[in-house]
């Protein structure tokens, strides 16, 4: 069994009143621009097509309309890992079975029982664990993502009030620039007919 030596995440088990500390000024976009569903996605035409992958997944497999939702989740996940499947922590770039300490992956899943359920999940499931496509799988219908999904689903919320169950939910020691990337990220999407967004990277 591949160990790990990084101590274990608690982002399940903090309390809802534990607040994130932004130290920015708020000037988040107004919520009321979410499209409807049925018509309408966001897209970030002046991103990456990794970026834009993972943005497509995220509205086709939640209910997460919310600009500033959406925003939040890709800044965090360029601050875990510049959407760089193939990570590991401190920079390596190998495949899953072979990061044997630290996090990995897009959002640098650290703790044993999260990485090792990366690998279960993808043989399970037919994917690859060290590639975007099985780890964005993952990453939406991971049991941690899930609890706080409702939160993302919401709508109508700053990117600040985001950002606290992106902190749940990732559990991140080093805050660095996420939320400043979030609010950059406001800036780029765009609302576009849903025919007119299909975004395929390497499996």
């Amino acid at each position: 069994m591949l160990m790990k030596t990084t101590a274990l995440l608690t982002a399940a088990l903090l309390p809802a009143s534990i607040a994130v500390a932004s130290g920015l000024r708020e000037v988040d976009m107004p919520a009321q621009e979410i499209p409807a569903p049925t018509e309408y996605v966001w897209d970030c035409p002046t991103c990456s097509e990794t970026e834009r992958y993972v943005l497509q997944e995220l509205q086709k497999e939640t209910k997460i309309y919310d600009r500033n939702a959406l925003a939040t989740i890709l800044g965090n996940i360029r601050q875990e890992s510049n959407f760089t499947p193939n990570i590991c922590e401190g920079g390596a770039r190998v495949r899953y079975d072979d990061c044997h300490r630290g996090g990995y992956g897009i959002i640098q899943w650290t703790s044993l029982g999260r990485y090792n359920n990366l690998g279960k999940f993808c043989t399970n499931y037919g994917c690859d664990p060290s590639s975007l496509t099985g780890q964005v799988r993952y990453m939406i219908n991971e049991s941690v993502f899930q609890r706080y999904l409702p939160m993302f689903e919401g709508g109508g919320q700053t990117v600040s009030y985001y950002m606290k169950p992106a902190y749940y939910w990732l559990g991140w020691g080093i805050k660095g620039n996420r939320e400043l990337y979030a609010y950059d990220y406001v800036k780029k999407l765009e609302k576009v007919k849903k025919d007119d967004v299909s975004v395929t990277v390497e499996a």
